[in-house]
């Protein structure tokens, strides 16, 4: 029987001939700046701080994360490139022809949800974009210029899937150095404006300690954000009734020695400071802080409670990607040479994700100097479109939607509809195409409507990415340690040959594997262990699958001389 005639069989799914294979390591670099260059990017480093890290450990941290994730990526794209062939049908040798559905699907959905999220992250920056332009007040809630943006954005998407991969190799081509120059310029706007590198990065540790320090049951030591003299910056505080706005006799002056106590029952605590006029002069007016409730803090771990910690947040940085690692071979399958999908990966994922945290870090720090209406920590503008709101110039946030759409698209077509419209297309490889699977997998961003439940579905997926390391491991052991790197590529397109049906040994590991990584999440004991789930899930999968394999091995070879 010819290959063609296989029901496993479809252009889209066949292997890739050399001739048509166009992404070189320029390619593959850019293709991870594009994807790394995002809002979540920006966000990694101060979600860490915040933690209580300083600047240069949550870097560190990201920079091995990301050197140790980017190992099994390139080994895993190594089958994409021998063989020019994608995820969905590189692992029905491991899986089983029927089998590599469930794990195909699974990466496919978690890809669908954040397609969604992003998109809609378009649509927003489209109709800031309009708002801007018109003069007009942006709207609160479910507006029609928010749909209207939305539906743009998601069109926008379409028109890349209709044409294709090639495509989407040139739109990260073009987005990636347009991204780099926008990281650049960010830098040089807070280096310019808050008094260089050193200033600003000796002033950023305070925006990781909590406002408000317990000190005793009725003592709260404060840690303001300073102005240029290095006094606090707020000036006057008080306890905040939520019933009623403050009168000008609640606020009092900030004491010498930063401390307050408690008198009762008081639950929050504000803070302010006098607007400064161009001569110098204090006005009438108040920068105000935003309200903070008076917690029980606890002393910084210190010792092996940070130890485990950074273990944590080494864990969390790792599956930042872990998806992409699953599915990195139908990318690679488009590379010239093995050669230019290892340089290609090493030079791009780990150098951009640096960089971009360290944008996020820098930028916040400096605008932190450069704003005087920023007074405590909690205030501080983390994310892009936090700090948009301190600029009032149209084309400011004209340019700085465009650079967030640019940075939305080539995230969202490279890293949540590839591995989709392949995992959808291998449902029914004669049926459905890789153009038809995309836009069955835009059509189920809209109907998670991640409009209504973006933090839901965030938290669903982080969950269900913590279910994919297992899949990882399996992939890695079938084709090093038990095929050698070897697979027969007609068998892999047959119905009937040795990776047909289902492979109970990768759905046991796969089961193993999950339950020993989230079972903590659930039973106390194993709390450890869910903590860093995705290690956890990854070596047990990888042990138990390779104690199974010869009978994987076994069946095959019957099957064969059947």
């Amino acid at each position: 029987m010819q290959l063609q005639d296989s029901d496993l069989y479809s252009e889209d799914l066949a292997p890739v001939p050399a001739e048509l294979r166009t992404w070189n390591v320029r390619s593959l670099a850019a293709l991870w700046v594009g994807m790394a260059v995002c809002i979540p990017t920006y966000l990694l480093a101060s979600y860490m701080m915040r933690s209580g890290m300083l600047w240069y450990e949550a870097l560190i941290i990201i920079g091995l994360a990301n050197i140790v994730i980017t190992i099994p990526m390139v080994l895993n794209g190594h089958a994409g490139v021998k063989y020019g062939i994608p995820f969905p049908v590189y692992g029905r040798a491991a899986f089983g022809t029927q089998g590599i559905h469930f794990p195909a699907l699974l990466r496919g959905f978690v890809a669908c949800g954040w397609f969604g999220i992003q998109t809609w992250i378009g649509g927003l920056a489209l109709y800031s974009i309009w708002n801007a332009s018109m003069g007009t007040a942006p709207e609160t809630g479910i507006t029609l210029g928010k749909c209207v943006g939305f539906a743009i954005f998601w069109l926008m998407n379409m028109y890349f899937i209709f044409k294709g991969t090639e495509s989407i190799r040139w739109l990260e081509d073009l987005a990636a150095p347009i991204l780099i120059l926008i990281g650049i310029i960010l830098v040089y706007w807070g280096w310019s404006g808050a008094g260089g590198f050193s200033s600003v990065l000796e002033k950023s540790n305070r925006l990781g300690q909590a406002t408000l320090i317990r000190t005793d049951a009725q003592t709260l030591q404060l840690n303001l954000l300073p102005d240029a003299e290095g006094k606090a910056r707020a000036r006057q505080w008080c306890f905040w009734d939520a019933n009623r706005k403050p009168e000008a006799q609640d606020w009092f002056d900030l004491p010498d020695n930063l401390s307050l106590t408690l008198q009762g029952n008081e639950s929050q605590v504000a803070f302010r400071s006098p607007l400064i006029s161009q001569t110098g002069e204090p006005q009438s007016q108040w920068y105000y802080s935003g309200v903070l409730n008076i917690p029980s803090v606890s002393s910084p771990e210190t010792g092996s409670g940070k130890i485990w910690q950074y273990l944590i947040w080494f864990t969390s940085m790792v599956g930042f990607w872990a998806t992409m690692s699953l599915s990195i071979s139908d990318i690679t399958r488009f590379a010239k040479t093995s050669r230019d999908q290892v340089l290609g990966q090493f030079l791009g994922l780990p150098g951009t994700m640096i960089f971009y945290s360290f944008v996020g870090i820098f930028v916040t720090a400096a605008a932190v100097l450069i704003f005087p209406d920023i007074l405590i920590s909690e205030d501080a503008p983390w994310d892009p479109v936090t700090l948009m709101d301190h600029f009032t110039e149209p084309w400011v946030i004209i340019l700085a939607q465009i650079s967030m759409l640019i940075a939305t698209l080539s995230t969202n077509i490279a890293a949540n509809v590839i591995a989709p419209a392949y995992a959808i297309s291998n449902l029914l490889p004669k049926k459905i195409s890789f153009r038809t699977g995309g836009y069955i997998a835009g059509v189920i961003g809209i109907l998670l409507c991640p409009w209504w439940l973006m933090d839901e579905v965030s938290n669903l997926l982080i969950f269900i990415s913590g279910l994919l390391g297992p899949v990882l491991a399996i992939l890695l052991c079938d084709y090093f340690l038990i095929r050698k790197k070897e697979l027969i590529i007609t068998e892999l397109f047959s119905s009937t040959g040795r990776y047909a049906g289902v492979k109970l040994p990768a759905l046991l590991a796969f089961g193993i594997g999950a339950a020993a990584g989230l079972a903590g999440k659930w039973i106390p004991l194993l709390e450890p262990l869910y903590r860093v789930s995705w290690f956890t899930a990854f070596a047990v999968a990888f042990v138990v699958y390779y104690a199974l394999a010869p009978k994987t091995q076994a069946a095959e070879s019957q099957q064969a001389k059947g």
